[in-house]
């Protein structure tokens, strides 16, 4: 990902915060230069001192035959916003638009011993909704098994995070101040999503 240095995040902790609260991603790889991607649902783990991305899909979904060998990137990406010249002081400018992104490189592994995957389910649950535990114990053993038959279970190890604030930090103070009083006074709560990371940011 291009990151001019005056975007770029690098505060892991930051990055994993994000990562959590924006965890439906774009899971891409490549097949003879024919890129794939799914959108899923992730569990980030830090283990010691390493990350590791949870997720499962369809057993239908092609995608999954790629991982041999292959690294594949997961897309972070929320909130956005264009960002009108109007907030600027001088009239020789153009639109812009901010957002915040993070890419997660690495490999994945596929999971099939059958206690991992029910680890990897029960964890997913966990993360995602724990009152739904007790219901999925009282699930018929068919009725499971059955699903986790249709599934590939996976987990990526990463090897390089990457964090872009794009948040107006090349622009004066005054065009920040602008910018992030324009979009609080937006009917769409994303672009006022975009404020509130400026004003945490700058």
């Amino acid at each position: 990902m291009y990151i001019p240095s005056y975007y770029r995040e690098e505060d892991e902790p930051k990055l994993l915060d994000f990562m959590r609260a924006h965890n439906f991603a774009n899971l891409v790889s490549s097949v003879n230069n024919v890129p794939l991607a799914t959108h899923l649902p992730f569990v980030i783990e830090k283990r010691e001192e390493k990350i590791f991305l949870v997720s499962h899909m369809a057993k239908a979904n092609p995608q999954w035959q790629s991982f041999t060998n292959n690294s594949v990137l997961v897309i972070f990406q929320w909130p956005h916003a264009y960002i009108s010249p109007s907030n600027y002081e001088k009239q020789q400018n153009v639109p812009t638009w901010n957002y915040v992104a993070v890419h997660a490189y690495g490999m994945p592994r596929i999971i099939d011993e059958p206690k991992e995957v029910w680890s990897l389910m029960e964890r997913t649950i966990e993360n995602f909704e724990e009152k739904f535990m007790s219901q999925w114990k009282d699930l018929s053993p068919e009725y499971v098994n059955g699903m986790l038959k249709a599934i590939v279970a996976f987990e990526i190890e990463v090897t390089k995070l990457e964090g872009k604030f794009k948040l107006s930090q090349n622009k004066t103070k005054n065009e920040q101040k602008n910018i992030i009083e324009s979009l609080e006074k937006s009917e769409d709560s994303v672009e006022r999503g975009i404020a509130e990371e400026m004003r945490k940011k700058l």
